[in-house]
C-alpha cells in the first residue's frame, strides 16, 4: 500500500487540510483521512485535486495542428477542414499513429488529464483494406496509452455511410469504413489488447450521417456493455441535411429513435432548440464539449446556460487537439457563454466559485462518459489525481476555491506539478516521465510525414 499526503485537497465535501490518502495495489484509493500528519512513508504535495477525464479524442489529428490554417479560394469551414484531414490520412501507418498518440497522451497528462476516451475511426490501410488483425490500429492506440500510463476508454467507431440516407463512403473515408458486423468484430478483436485493470471499451456510431437507422439498431443491440458516444449537431449543415432526410433535427431524431440514457455521450450537440436542450438534459446522457476544437472549426457555441439550468451533465475533451490544455477547455467554455450572454460567471450558481463549479461538473461528466470510477478523492475510486504547483505565479498565496479560479481563468498547463493515473505516477514536476524518448520518436515521425 502506498501513501500520499496533501496539505490541501479537494474532497467531495469540500476543501480539507492535511489529507492522507492510501492506495491499494490496483491503483484505487483505499482510504482518505483529513487532519493527519504525513508520516515518513508518504509522498507529500501542497495542492491535490481529482484529475479530469478527456472524453473526446482523435489522437492522429494532433499531427495536423497548425497545418490547416491556409485559407482556400472560398469560405473556410468545418467541411473544408475535413477535406484537408482526408488528404493527410494516406501518410499515417500503424507506427505513425502510435508515435502521434503517445506524444498526445503525454501532453494531455502534463496538462492535468489522467484518462482519455479515444474516438477511434482510423481502422484500415490507405486503400481501405483491413489489416490482418482487424484491431491493428486500435491496438496501437492502446499501446500508446499503456506506454504513457494514461487511462484509456477505447471507442471503436462505426462509419458505414457518407451522408444521411445511406450514401456509399467515398475514397477519403475508406480507412474508416466497416459494415456494422465487421465493426463489432473489430471491437471484439480490440478487447484482448486492453490488459490493464482500468482499461475500458465502448462503442461509437460516428454520427447519424455515417450510419443508417438499421446500422444503428444492429450496433446498439450488440453493444450491451460500455459507454456509447456519437457526434451530433456540430454544424448547421448537418442539421439542415438531417431535416431534409428525416424531417427532424439530429438530437430530436436520436432522442425519438434510441433509448438515450446515462451510457450515452453526445459529442458537441452545439445546435439544439430549447426543447432539445431540455430533453437531452433530462435524459441523463453527457454532453461532450470540446471548446477549443469547436472554436477552431467555427462550429458555434453550445447552449451551456440553458442546458445546465435544466440539470444537464457535461464534460470536456480536446477532440482535434489544436490545443491540449485541461484548464483552457474549461476557461473557453465559460468565456464562450460570457460572450454569448454578455455576462460574467454564467455557469456557476449564486455564491459559487466559477472555477470549482466548472471543475466539479467536468469531473463528474467526464468520468460518466468514460465509464470510469474517477473524478473524486474517495475510497474505491481510481487514484486519478493531479497536484498543482503552489509556487506558480498565479497560485502564490491562494487557498481553497481561489486556487481553482486562478488555475482555470489565469493559469495553464504550467500550473500542473504531478499527475497520477490509477495510481501510476506519470507526470513529475510538470514533465511526463518518458517525455524525452516520446518526443524524439514523435519528432522523427513528423519530419517523415512532412517531407
Amino acid at each position: 500500500m502506498r501513501k500520499l499526503h496533501a496539505k490541501s485537497a479537494l474532497l467531495p465535501e469540500g476543501w480539507a487540510k492535511d489529507v492522507l490518502i492510501s492506495l491499494d495495489a490496483d491503483g484505487r484509493i483505499a482510504s482518505v483521512t483529513a487532519n493527519q500528519a504525513p508520516g515518513a512513508d508518504a509522498d507529500t504535495v501542497a495542492i491535490l485535486l481529482p484529475a479530469l477525464s478527456n472524453l473526446h479524442s482523435h489522437a492522429f489529428q494532433r499531427a495536423l495542428a497548425g497545418l490547416t490554417e491556409k485559407r482556400g479560394a472560398g469560405d473556410d469551414d468545418f467541411w473544408s477542414w475535413r477535406e484537408a484531414m482526408y488528404a493527410f490520412l494516406p501518410k499515417l501507418g500503424p507506427d505513425e499513429v502510435e508515435a502521434i498518440a503517445a506524444m498526445l497522451y503525454a501532453e494531455l497528462a502534463e496538462s492535468g488529464f489522467a484518462s482519455v476516451a479515444e474516438f477511434h475511426y482510423l481502422h484500415h490501410q490507405p486503400d481501405g483494406t483491413p489489416f490482418a488483425d482487424l484491431a491493428e490500429m486500435a491496438g496501437r492506440i492502446v499501446a500508446a496509452a499503456q506506454s504513457t500510463g494514461l487511462g484509456l476508454t477505447l471507442l471503436p467507431v462505426a462509419y458505414a455511410r457518407s451522408g444521411f440516407g445511406g450514401a456509399a463512403v467515398h475514397d477519403g473515408q475508406k480507412r474508416f469504413a466497416n459494415t456494422p458486423d465487421r465493426l463489432l468484430a473489430l471491437r471484439e478483436a480490440a478487447r484482448p489488447h486492453l490488459t490493464r485493470v482500468d482499461d475500458g471499451l465502448g462503442l461509437a456510431p460516428h454520427s447519424l450521417r455515417a450510419v443508417t437507422p438499421e446500422d444503428l439498431a444492429v450496433l446498439l443491440e450488440a453493444a450491451t456493455d460500455g459507454p456509447i458516444h456519437i457526434h451530433i449537431a456540430e454544424q448547421i449543415k448537418e442539421v439542415d441535411d438531417c431535416l431534409a432526410w428525416s424531417g427532424q433535427r439530429p438530437v430530436e431524431w436520436l432522442l425519438e429513435n434510441a433509448e438515450i440514457d446515462g451510457r450515452w455521450c453526445l459529442i458537441h450537440a452545439t445546435h439544439m432548440t430549447s426543447e432539445e436542450t431540455r430533453r437531452l438534459a433530462a435524459s441523463g446522457a453527457v454532453a461532450g464539449l470540446c471548446p477549443t476544437t469547436e472554436a477552431d472549426l467555427g462550429d458555434g457555441i453550445f447552449p451551456g446556460s440553458a442546458y445546465m439550468s435544466s440539470g444537464g451533465v457535461w464534460g470536456v475533451g480536446t477532440d482535434s487537439h489544436v490545443r491540449t490544455d485541461a484548464a483552457e477547455e474549461l476557461r473557453l467554455l465559460e468565456w464562450s457563454q460570457r460572450l454569448s450572454h454578455r455576462k460574467r460567471t454564467v455557469l456557476a450558481e449564486a455564491g459559487q466559485s466559477n472555477g470549482t463549479a466548472l471543475l466539479r461538473q467536468a469531473l463528474a461528466g467526464g468520468a460518466q462518459a468514460m465509464g470510469r470510477t474517477s473524478g473524486r478523492i474517495a475510497k474505491g475510486y481510481w487514484a486519478d489525481l493531479v497536484s498543482l504547483d503552489q509556487g506558480h505565479t498565479v497560485l502564490c498565496g491562494k487557498t481553497g476555491d481561489q486556487i481553482l479560479d486562478s488555475w482555470i481563468f489565469s493559469g495553464d498547463r504550467t500550473c500542473v506539478q504531478h499527475v497520477w493515473s490509477a495510481g501510476r505516477a506519470i507526470v513529475r514536476d510538470g514533465r511526463h516521465k518518458d517525455r524525452e524518448a516520446i518526443a524524439n520518436t514523435f519528432g522523427r515521425t513528423m519530419k517523415k510525414l512532412l517531407i
